[in-house]
């Protein structure tokens, strides 16, 4: 069993448009609406890999049913604390170019007892796990140490812990050295404080995070692919598309092979080969966040994998 606190639950709109034109009025050509939040993303596509997950996560009376049979229908144990505020709203934008606007909704601020029912169900989930990840913004009124305190209770049972968030929050998660981050190009340069823009600066950024007490990193640099290291070295994997489709959510595609193939224990560059070309099947869907099975397995053998030298 894999856990999932994905504690910051949404509803995800995409809308496609000829052009976004600021201060004037755009129609849609086409909108789809999905349950979503990264968490969520994450424990559906390590389902549609075929593997045991649960997703611990907000849920509102409006969208109980929706979230609830879709996650039903996907083979994932949806652990729902309910509240009487609505959950957050995301919209994605893509214009025809491709170019994608994201508008990430701030969600609930939520009471203490909330807070607790969250935690006491992740503390009551991660005793039945394997591994468990961390995905996500945090709901407002948790503060920004959370993650932190939730990958050291992780290994004081002696588990792995996965971590992917952004700012203050991984960078506190980052000082409790869990066993994998996945920052992508924007957050891992915020984390260090420098510009990280093409693959040699992944390289040593990967490098500087496993020397900070991670032991797998993860730098996701979009269209450049993705680099990981560990004690034994550097892996670096890309894999080129001819169109793509919907972008949005393929880094948590990405994380969620990769998780699946540390559960598998499979060797370190077959973690990234499948976590590339998760993401990448991602990137050919219409869906936010979600793979098929069949798409990952087409997409494995294009994945290009190579070694690198620091």
């Amino acid at each position: 069993m894999i856990t999932v606190a994905g504690f910051n639950t949404a509803i995800d709109r995409f809308i496609r448009l000829d052009a976004l034109r600021p201060g004037q009025v755009s129609r849609a050509l086409d909108e789809q609406v999905y349950p979503g939040g990264k968490g969520l993303h994450v424990a559906q596509t390590i389902a549609a890999l075929g593997e045991r997950v649960q997703l611990i996560g907000l849920i509102d009376a409006a969208h109980r049913n929706l979230i609830g049979r879709r996650m039903s229908e996907r083979g994932v144990l949806f652990h729902g604390i309910e509240i009487s505020d609505s959950i957050r709203h995301c919209l994605a934008l893509q214009e025809a170019g491709g170019q994608m606007t994201e508008i990430l909704g701030q969600g609930p601020l939520l009471s203490e007892a909330q807070r607790a029912s969250l935690l006491l169900d992740f503390r009551r989930s991660v005793d039945e796990s394997e591994l468990v990840v961390l995905s996500g913004s945090l709901p407002r009124g948790f503060p920004p140490t959370t993650y932190a305190e939730l990958v050291a209770q992780v290994r004081d049972v002696g588990k792995r812990c996965l971590v992917d968030a952004s700012g203050i929050v991984m960078r506190h998660a980052l000082q409790a050295q869990p066993f994998l981050i996945k920052p992508n190009r924007d957050e891992i340069a915020e984390l260090l404080g420098r510009p990280v823009d093409d693959l040699s600066a992944a390289i040593d950024a990967a490098a500087q995070l496993h020397g900070r007490g991670v032991a797998m990193p993860v730098v996701s640099m979009g269209a450049l692919g993705a680099v990981v290291a560990d004690a034994a070295g550097v892996w670096h994997a890309e894999l080129t598309l001819d169109q793509v489709r919907n972008s949005v959510g393929s880094g948590d595609c990405l994380l969620a092979g990769m998780a699946v193939g540390v559960k598998r224990r499979m060797p370190l560059d077959q973690v990234l080969r499948l976590g590339v070309a998760c993401g990448a099947a991602n990137a050919l869907a219409d869906e936010t966040g979600f793979v098929e099975r069949r798409t990952v397995e087409m997409l494995l053998p294009r994945v290009r994998v190579q070694r690198l030298t620091l």
